[in-house]
């Protein structure tokens, strides 16, 4: 039977960054058929990259509560009755460590219960590294969403081949595409999609800075934008040591060209050329038709994830950008990766096959426990030190002297927690290169 014993649906997505918000929050509405009366309630998990308000504005999902909570609070939550806090779904929103973490530590709780939400968790983005850890580390959910067919097959090969259970593969598709078609007019808005880490070093970042300046004054009819993901102190899913916005104070940087925050569809809203070396945003324009260039000037490389773009038809040099060159997308490629860049009806049915499985979960007398392929036995060796990040045991219990779940931190925690977090920030941002540089002299 339903966790829940009212009409509406209770949701709760535990993410811990802003775009694992977004994916999460999203994801979590579209698992429920598009008339549902849905409660969603979202908690942050408290780490590095814990999502600003102004980042949460940015993202533009709401919540109808919201609010930061440690992996030990959140797992005393869901461990209490379920009459109590009758979830039906719970959207694992995390970096895989913490997925896994959060299935053992909801596997504990749950233990003996047969009434529990159905438990979901996938991928923000795309996925071009660390495919064997980071999938094996979803594993035990209900279901582990892949944002194309391309990611489906791949899933199930691995999951099949190290012997663990594939079921829980489901095809979706990326939530968050949308927004109108373009209509296809001569550039006049160039976009270039920044990412936190890739590329990684100075010289490269200050590269693609310059390749960007230099297109806008060879182009001064065009409006040139520098997306930024987030401002400098800020973290989103990856770290940033050297924000586009401090290389460019160096920079003389020509009328035309201008660096804006601001969520990625509205800026899509205006975009006429997509220009990036491998964020997901590339998927969102593909999606909408807008012509897209995934660059190739630093190589095509796995340690820069445009590897992930081969066969696309977009990969393109600044080079040949500023000659006017405008890629056409391989449709073949596009539809593999959950795009429906043809028509909006392959998309909107992109969920359905989630909906029903997570339907008929619901609808069982009772599920089985969760099952992850990480074990004490399996992973003797691997397992206790993921658990142990959260301040969990091997066996999924909390660890003594975890941090206290059942009451709010003090003002004297609350200002040691800040200070922490602005010198992590302070150490990853500023100290990090500095001895970086140090160490390659």
């Amino acid at each position: 039977m339903p966790v829940s014993a009212k009409n509406a649906r209770r949701a709760v997505v535990l993410a811990d960054s802003d775009t694992r918000w977004k994916w999460g929050a999203l994801t979590a509405r579209r698992l429920f058929p598009e008339n549902a009366d849905i409660r969603l309630d979202g908690r942050l998990l408290r780490g590095r990259a814990t999502p600003t308000a102004r980042q949460l504005t940015e993202v533009g999902v709401p919540a109808d509560s919201l609010r930061e909570v440690t992996a030990a609070e959140f797992l005393r939550a869901l461990g209490r009755d379920p009459d109590e806090e009758p979830y039906d779904v719970v959207v694992l929103a995390l970096v895989g460590g913490g997925v896994q973490a959060m299935l053992h530590g909801l596997a504990h709780a749950w233990r003996g219960r047969t009434r529990r939400p159905v438990v979901v968790t996938g991928y923000v983005g795309v996925v071009y590294e660390k495919l064997a850890d980071g999938l094996l580390l979803r594993h035990g959910a209900d279901l582990v969403l892949a944002n194309s067919r391309q990611d489906a097959d791949r899933f199930r090969a691995l999951y099949e081949g190290v012997g663990a259970d594939a079921s829980a593969v489901t095809e979706v598709a990326l939530p968050f595409l949308g927004g109108a078609p373009y209509e296809k007019k001569e550039p006049r808005t160039v976009v270039f999609a920044a990412q936190p880490s890739v590329p990684a070093t100075r010289a490269d970042r200050s590269y693609l800075l310059d390749r960007l300046i230099g297109h806008a004054r060879l182009h001064p009819g065009r409006e040139v934008l520098l997306k930024l993901r987030s401002r400098p102190g800020e973290h989103t899913t990856h770290i940033e040591e050297l924000p586009y916005q401090k290389l460019a104070r160096h920079k003389e940087l020509p009328a035309n060209l201008r660096l804006v925050y601001g969520n990625m569809g509205e800026v899509l809203d205006r975009t006429d050329l997509l220009v990036t070396v491998s964020s997901t945003a590339a998927l969102e324009a593909l999606h909408r038709r807008v012509p897209t260039a995934v660059l190739t000037d630093l190589g095509v490389r796995e340690a820069l994830g445009n590897h992930h773009f081969v066969g696309s038809g977009c990969l393109a040099s600044w080079d040949q950008l500023d000659a006017g060159h405008e890629p056409e997308p391989d449709a073949r490629w596009v539809a593999r990766q959950g795009v429906a860049a043809a028509g909006g009806a392959a998309y909107e049915t992109a969920f359905d096959e989630a909906r029903r499985r997570v339907g008929e979960l619901l609808a069982a007398a009772e599920l089985p426990p969760l099952d992850p392929y990480y074990t004490p036995v399996t992973a003797p060796g691997y397992l206790p030190g993921v658990l142990a990040r959260h301040h969990l045991a091997p066996d999924g219990g909390p660890l003594p002297g975890a941090p206290a779940a059942d009451r709010a931190p003090g003002p004297v925690r609350r200002a040691v927690r800040r200070a922490a977090r602005g010198a992590y920030r302070h150490g990853v941002q500023r100290v990090a290169p500095v001895i970086r540089r140090m160490g390659e002299l």
